[in-house]
């Protein structure tokens, strides 16, 4: 069936894409170059700085992740943020998430350069713009070709890692030198808890991968799964490494020498690896370290991009950043932001990138916080998120109060370029993006609730992207559709009245709790207005909390039905010619609109109106609903075979549990399976389920090998 095309990003990412990208982006300057760097400040606690910059970013990672499996589109923090807070924030925040992203990338490059030098005569900035190059090459061919490669830099690093903590620990509790080692631990706090928060906001770069995910969620499939599970399995592994990492290199490297070392993880390893030599195992590190910064390098590319995508789609900034190539993915953009790490890494020094990112960063989480916050509070049905934070409203408040303290305690210097930047961002709105933008934020239907004026267009748009989501794993979609009720009038006339009294009674007699004379009135008041979905048809769905499973009707007229206009609207009556009547649970808003979306999707199929009109059988009009991945139809026909089902009653054939025979048509009529129905044949069996058992099914007794 031939579909509309959409436009915009694929779906191409999955849970190991979403680890990948994450954990790559986040295991490699925050390890490799920056403790040295960071030790300046806490001394040997620097270790404890990454551990509570961990659990300081737990708030802004829930955060993400339920704003994210609510609203999956490209831009990730800055699509949040706007879409929630206006547009004016919007700016702020998108503005301040690319600088963030760009800085560190540039910091990754940056330390590809570092690394190398340990081995190679080669300049260090001349070497982090030859990778930014080359990464550039890469992200403009394809987003599916770098995620393999993603997983592979990262699971060569996860491997050394865990080795080089494995015997890092070894060598300090259970070496001869464990005295020597433990030395290199006091003084402990050499510059106070003032010292070690300060430094706890300087290794928060070393975070940032998480949002990367948020950036490139358009393009991860399941994302109220992937999301969410993603960037928890990510943050704890990267944790871990951090921790104990550091750790060891406080502990075998002394202080005076860590603080100006750009590569302690390779001075590290030269004292910690027993099973192979010092040599070796320093270029295992310099191999793992350079593994890293590409993998972040890459990473950090391909999400940082998507942020001018988003804006330019928002009239926020010039359309050409929006184009999409032929490799779908989007070219101008990343030259963009191929240009801005190359101007970064010539003109700033590498604390200056690590702060400046992590002062960006913080900014940017408490603003994720106050996001959740309003889209809780906005009460629109259609912010329908997979994953909800624990804890809130508390976890959020937390949040914003923690990041704000380690502003300050990053000092004023960084306050003040957020200031500048932030200014700059309102200048551009004010100036260019306003005049094209008419859109208003969530925290307008908050304010609704005081009687201010709210966006309309907003929940319009949450609609579509419910409607991009799908279903939830769960929603007996396809089951409603299966049970469905089909009414063809043929040539039949009928008035619109008369038909919805029709219809609530068929509904009284499939489920006789519901409250009939008040869904009656519902389908009037619904069915009233400007409901239609596309020309000459119409959805109209009710509530009734006593419906025990939704319900569906649906009414074919191909002479069609004269839908009634509310009065003093000023509009001509007008003809529809398929009608979908839908009733579900009052207490279950969310699902009745991903129905609707799916409804919609389906209804917005090329020639949908005159491909479904011209069905008269049932089962055919339901299949034709269906149709996707997730059924297939098989006609026991002796000879074929699928003639092995044919004197079998349901309960003795074995399908996989992913999948279930939903119908059964026997010459003209159409038959409720259950257990002991025995098969003949003739019989036309529809099977819905799960697409990997739609596909078994397919190969097993339609597909013919030989064809191919």
């Amino acid at each position: 069936m031939a579909l509309r095309k959409k436009a915009g990003l694929n779906r191409e990412l999955g849970l190991l894409d979403v680890i990948a990208i994450s954990t790559g982006a986040m295991i490699s300057a925050g390890f490799f170059l920056l403790p040295g760097i960071a030790a300046r400040q806490a001394g040997p606690s620097v270790f404890l700085a990454y551990f509570f910059a961990s659990l300081l970013m737990l708030p802004a990672m829930f955060s993400m992740a339920e704003l994210a499996s609510a609203t999956p589109k490209a831009g990730g923090a800055y699509f949040f943020i706007d879409r929630s807070l206006g547009p004016l924030f919007g700016a702020i925040g998108g503005i301040g998430n690319y600088l963030a992203l760009t800085l560190k990338t540039a910091f990754a490059l940056v330390g590809i350069g570092a690394y190398a030098a340990l081995f190679f005569d080669v300049p260090v900035k001349l070497t982090a713009i030859v990778f930014a190059l080359v990464f550039l090459v890469m992200n403009v061919v394809g987003v599916k070709k770098t995620s393999r490669l993603q997983q592979f830099f990262v699971l060569l690093l996860l491997v050394v890692m865990i080795y080089f903590v494995a015997e890092g620990l070894r060598e300090i509790f259970f070496s001869s030198g464990r005295a020597e080692y433990l030395s290199h631990l006091k003084p402990f706090l050499p510059n106070g808890m003032e010292g070690l928060m300060a430094t706890t906001g300087l290794v928060f770069v070393s975070y940032l991968g998480l949002t990367q995910i948020a950036t490139m969620s358009e393009e991860i499939r399941k994302p109220e799964r992937n999301i969410p599970l993603g960037m928890i399995l990510s943050l704890l592994i990267t944790a871990v490494i951090y921790v104990f990492g550091v750790f060891i290199m406080v502990g075998v490297i002394p202080g005076d020498q860590l603080w100006y070392d750009l590569a302690p993880v390779s001075s590290a390893s030269a004292k910690v690896f027993s099973l192979v030599s010092p040599k070796v195992g320093t270029l295992l590190i310099v191999f793992a370290a350079i593994t890293a910064f590409a993998s972040t390098g890459n990473a950090g590319m391909m999400t940082a991009s998507r942020i001018p995508l988003a804006m330019s789609r928002d009239k926020m900034l010039p359309e050409t950043l929006s184009r999409i190539n032929r490799f779908n993915t989007p070219a101008f953009s990343i030259l963009l932001t191929a240009a801005v790490m190359l101007v970064v890494i010539l003109f700033l020094r590498e604390s200056d990138i690590a702060r400046l990112a992590s002062s960006f960063q913080l900014m940017l989480f408490m603003l994720l916080n106050v996001a959740v916050i309003v889209m809780r509070n906005s009460r629109i049905e259609a912010y329908d998120p997979g994953y909800k934070s624990p804890l809130y409203p508390w976890m959020q408040i937390f949040g914003i109060v923690s990041t704000f303290f380690m502003l300050i305690a990053m000092g004023w210097g960084s306050i003040l370029f957020i200031m500048v930047v932030a200014a700059i961002a309102v200048a551009w709105y004010w100036y260019y993006a306003r005049e094209k933008t008419s859109r208003g934020g969530a925290i307008y239907h908050w304010f609704a609730l005081l009687g201010k004026k709210e966006h309309k267009e907003l929940e319009n748009e949450l609609l579509h992207i419910l409607k991009e989501k799908g279903l939830r794993d769960g929603d007996p979609f396809d089951e409603m559709i299966v049970s469905a009720s089909i009414t063809d009038l043929v040539n039949a006339r009928t008035s619109f009245r008369s038909l919805v009294s029709d219809i609530v009674e068929k509904f009284s007699l499939e489920d006789g709790n519901i409250d009939a004379e008040g869904l009656k009135k519902q389908f009037k008041v619904k069915g009233t207005g400007s409901a239609r979905v596309i020309p000459e048809v119409l959805i109209i769905a009710g509530k009734d909390e006593n419906a025990e499973k939704p319900m569906l009707h649906v009414v074919l007229s191909e002479k069609g039905i004269r839908q009634p206009q509310r009065a003093g609207v000023g509009e001509p009556e007008s003809l529809v010619k398929v009608i979908f009547f839908m009733v579900n649970k009052a207490s279950r808003p969310k699902q009745r609109l991903r129905f609707l979306s799916r409804l919609m999707d389906i209804i917005e199929r090329e020639r949908f109106t005159d491909a479904i009109t011209s069905i008269s059988n049932p089962r055919e009009i339901k299949e034709y609903l269906l149709h996707n991945d997730r059924y297939i139809t098989l006609h026991l026909e002796k000879g074929s075979r699928q003639e092995e089902f044919t004197g079998r009653a349901l309960k003795e054939i074995r399908l996989s549990p992913d999948v279930l025979v939903a119908m059964i048509q026997r010459k003209e009529i159409t038959i409720t399976p259950r257990g002991d129905t025995v098969l003949q044949e003739g019989d036309i069996i529809t099977i819905i389920g799960e697409p990997k058992g739609i596909r078994a099914l397919f190969n097993r007794y339609i597909h013919d090998p030989a064809g191919e």
